[in-house]
């Protein structure tokens, strides 16, 4: 695909890069932009930052609230402005924060409306627009532009635009150009398509506007509900910047993220896997909670990749990086600007199949009282519930083997019993059992009892004994390498390079015993380590023409977001992983569960209902926290289908355009009902809009009673 604007040819996407190297992570060039008294970008720290939820007219209750959030430690606070009363009100939130000895950096958030943007500009640190609907607003029109009718277009952007511009520098005030997915105008979408093109493309004609104007202190967002579209957006914004020579910094977030443990793993792929590419210099945490709880867990990010210290740091750019002489040829075999799952060969694993076009695989520990647990797994009642796929069971002494024995036995048994008193040939769940351990011999004996093994750390004789006895019997091989470390350096990848070359040759002896059923592993100690282990084992396996299906799985660690979301839900995002296990811990039911809430974060399968909430502001037609928990109470047992609930129609029917079901406020006290992205219902009083949505979700076919408890 070729990407073109308005006034140049650009280059074919898969010309441009977003980063200097894959395999080790350099921070993004920036210059600094200040907030106020905060710089963002440079080698400053990066930045967190969140918004206020409060009606910008209650000065009382938004001072309020913006020092509960200074408290948690936010560092940029966001007021909606959506009409020039309220901007106006911004000097008496200001006033009254600094007469309490607040001095945060404000800034206004604008939709729809340059005046209150000038009006926001005379009191506030920063502006953010949305070059959406600034000057555009969205209808879903479709319209075919000429060059001509589109070169008109812009300049009348630039007569709405430019006076925002001219203010804010003569005032020295910041402005984020902040595009969103689901608010591009149907001009971007007529000519770009709802893409991430689209979205760059958005933002950048509003930067040349900024340039034209000589006034460079400007931040960047590409946000997006989802996450594999906002990563390709940043990742596409981060290379045609580089390639037009811009150094401008990017302000990161998933918007409309969610609430609890769903919408902080949603924000730790998004935020996290551009983090680990060096791309970011300010994010914001969007959860349909208080906005003070989002602080948290956005240090939780930024520190991972910028720690802070007392000492002020310097504003320089990194050195360029010269990549080692034996990565140099290596190449990501994928687009990281659109989503493509990586094409693997499939292995059956007894009754599952991995890789090729199956949902990837969740592989479980059971932890204590295996038996037990794997009898619950396996059982007829727990075909709805979440459970794994693959139960790992270690096999490390002959009494693991005897309890492997046994429990392959029992299984047997009930499998015989069901079929006989229901007439099913097949009664219990699909659940796989995989010996794993390090010693050959052990896992020789249990292959009997498995319907593979993984042998952990291999060695060339182990490799070999294995490969001939598991092809002998029609069962796959699992080859694991584990290389502990810590940091992300020079020679930390060499290593990880060192091992995952050491994995291809065991692949070649596997080869070349009659075994290619092969399922790959590394295992890594840090985040960064791990997606850089994953991008060149992938490398090489594009290099060595290999289609071996890939397990994913991080060491044992307490940070689910930093440990778990981020490396699995980076590589995720970018297609690759035929099974995954987000956690070495305990395991049991709370790994499973932890293992497909990433997978669902990331929207690589679906396991329960998928919710899009977005955080609430001052624009917010009804309480959007106890409404998403009332929604969530009657609709969390329908899996798979996709309900968006939204507190006003800024993004609402653009950013929840890939929802089965919408929930949308339209007027104070009454919701729009969406199909997809076509309202069916207006004005819908709130004390009977739950109810309409259940009955709508019946009548397009996707309900489902929930099961009785026990």
């Amino acid at each position: 695909m070729t990407l073109t604007s308005a006034e140049s040819n650009q280059p074919a996407t898969s010309s441009l890069s977003y980063l200097r190297s894959a395999f080790s992570r350099a921070r993004r060039s920036t210059h600094v932009v200040m907030v106020g008294k905060v710089a963002v970008g440079g080698d400053n720290p990066i930045r967190v930052q969140s918004m206020t939820t409060t009606s910008t007219l209650d000065t009382a209750a938004t001072v309020a609230q913006v020092e509960r959030m200074v408290r948690a430690g936010c560092e940029i606070v966001r007021i909606t402005a959506q009409t020039t009363r309220e901007a106006r009100n911004l000097r008496d939130i200001r006033h009254s924060l600094r007469a309490r000895g607040v001095d945060v950096p404000l800034v206004a958030d604008i939709h729809f409306s340059p005046e209150a943007a000038l009006e926001a500009a005379e009191h506030v640190e920063k502006v953010r627009v949305n070059p959406g609907n600034y000057a555009d607003s969205r209808k879903f029109a479709v319209r075919v532009y000429t060059d001509a009718e589109y070169e008109a277009e812009l300049r009348r952007i630039e007569e709405r635009f430019a006076p925002l511009v001219l203010k804010c520098k003569a005032n020295r005030v910041a402005m984020r150009i902040g595009t969103n997915h689901g608010s591009l105008s149907d001009r971007i979408v007529n000519r770009f398509g709802d893409t991430p093109e689209g979205m760059v493309e958005s933002a950048l004609e509003f930067v040349r506007i900024c340039e034209k104007y000589d006034y460079d202190q400007v931040i960047l967002s590409m946000k997006a509900s989802n996450v594999k579209v906002m990563i390709a957006a940043y990742r596409l914004l981060a290379a045609r910047m580089a390639a037009l020579g811009m150094t401008y910094p990017f302000h990161l977030g998933v918007t409309e993220a969610g609430n609890g443990e769903d919408g902080r793993l949603k924000s730790a792929i998004g935020i996290g896997s551009l983090l680990a590419d060096g791309i970011g210099d300010t994010i914001r945490v969007s959860l349909t909670e208080e906005p003070e709880a989002e602080v948290p867990v956005a240090y939780a990010l930024a520190n991972h990749f910028t720690p802070r210290d007392e000492t002020p740091r310097p504003v320089a750019s990194p050195a360029p990086e010269t990549e080692p002489a034996h990565r140099s040829s290596l190449r990501l075999p994928w687009n990281p600007y659109h989503y493509e799952r990586r094409a693997s060969r499939a292995v059956r694993v007894g009754p599952v199949t991995v890789g090729g076009d199956r949902v990837v695989a969740v592989v479980a520990r059971p932890g204590d009282d295996r038996e037990a647990r794997v009898l619950r797994w396996a059982s007829p009642g727990a075909r709805r519930m979440q459970r794994p796929d693959l139960v790992e069971w270690d096999v490390v002494t002959e009494a693991d083997l005897d309890a492997l024995r046994q429990t392959r036995a029992r299984l047997a048994q009930a499998s015989r019993t069901l079929a006989l008193a229901s007439g099913d040939p097949a009664p219990l769940p699909k659940l796989a059992l995989l010996a794993s351990g390090s010693s050959a011999a052990l896992l020789h004996a249990a292959l009997p009892f498995a319907d593979g093994v993984l042998l952990i750390r291999p060695t060339a004789e182990s490799v070999e004994s294995l490969a001939r006895v598991t092809a002998s019997r029609g069962k796959p091989l699992w080859l694991e390498t584990r290389l502990p470390g810590q940091g992300d350096d020079t020679s930390s990848v060499a290593a990880v390079d060192g091992v995952v070359r050491d994995l291809l040759a065991a692949c070649d002896v596997c080869q070349a015993a009659g075994q290619n059923d092969l399922v790959l592993s590394v295992v890594t100690s840090s985040p960064e380590e791990f997606i850089a282990a994953q991008r060149l084992l992938a490398a090489r396996l594009a290099l060595a023409r290999r289609d071996a299906p890939v397990f994913l799985r991080t060491d044992p660690g307490a940070d689910r977001l930093v440990a778990a979301a981020l490396p699995i839900g980076s590589l995720l995002a970018d297609g690759f992983g035929d099974a995954v296990q987000a956690g070495l811990g305990a395991g049991g039911q709370l790994d499973v569960e932890l293992t497909l809430n990433v997978l669902q974060a990331a929207g690589t399968r679906l396991s329960k209902t998928d919710y899009v909430a977005c955080p609430s502001c001052g624009r917010t037609l009804f309480d959007l926290q106890t409404t998403t928990d009332r929604i969530k109470a009657n609709t969390s047992h329908l899996v798979g289908v996709k309900i968006a609930i939204m507190g006003c129609v800024v993004n609402g029917p653009g950013e929840m355009a890939d929802a089965d079901f919408g929930y949308v406020g339209g007027a104070p006290g009454h919701v729009n009902l969406y199909v997809g992205r076509n309202c069916v219902e207006r004005g819908v009083p709130t004390d009977v809009a739950d109810e309409r949505l259940i009955a709508l979700i019946k009548a397009h076919g996707r309900w489902q009673e929930p099961e009785p408890e026990g």
